[in-house]
């Protein structure tokens, strides 16, 4: 076995896994992706049956169930900043924001990450497509993001916060931020109407 085909052979099997985190995902698209390309032009690689020649995503993508341009866009999140990849994996940033988020300079996305971390608020997709917009342009400065970051959003609503961190203790290491707000949500229902089955009384 090539050294190719046992990175594809291994990130086959790491897919097989239930609650991939995006990171985990979009990393081992690239894997595959680049050992697919390295593999040249083997025809039963590179056709389908009627000979029309395969994109290496779309390749992906048929065997996992998934558009070539959805293969794509996980791919992109491989050019995170890791501490922005780690708020995708939390939840704290929706998939299709951190797609368009990734389109940013390296450089951009810390000023981006200051801007999160000082305002406690992450950008929606519209900014997040704006930020994009604005880098490919050459206008998106450390003062534009903050000012993007902080308009206030359509039927914006409050909100209660908590740090993942500060529930960490409380849920298994593998639990995510979606798994850990619906098991808070369970317990506080259940509480609920234990108190109103006592108030029955």
């Amino acid at each position: 076995m090539s050294d190719d085909e046992a990175v594809i052979l291994m990130v086959d099997s790491n897919l097989q896994w239930e609650n991939l985190l995006p990171s985990e995902k979009a990393f081992a698209y690239k894997m595959k992706l680049e050992a697919l390309k390295r593999q040249g032009k083997r025809s039963d690689l590179t056709s389908d049956q009627v000979g029309r020649r395969l994109e290496t995503a779309e390749i992906i993508g048929d065997e996992t169930g998934e558009s070539r341009n959805q293969v794509r866009r996980y791919i992109r999140l491989t050019n995170l900043v890791k501490p922005l990849l780690n708020m995708v994996d939390e939840g704290r940033i929706a998939f299709s924001p951190a797609v368009e988020l990734s389109y940013l300079t390296r450089e951009q996305q810390a000023y981006l990450l200051d801007s999160i971390e000082q305002e406690d608020a992450t950008p929606s997709l519209s900014q997040a497509i704006r930020m994009k917009k604005l880098s490919q342009q050459g206008k998106l400065t450390p003062e534009v993001i903050y000012a993007v970051l902080t308009e206030e959003k359509p039927n914006q609503k409050e909100q209660v916060r908590i740090k993942t961190e500060s529930l960490r203790k409380y849920f298994p290491s593998s639990y995510t931020a979606e798994q850990m707000e619906r098991a808070i949500l369970k317990m506080l229902e259940e509480r609920y109407r234990a108190k109103h089955r006592g108030q029955e009384r």
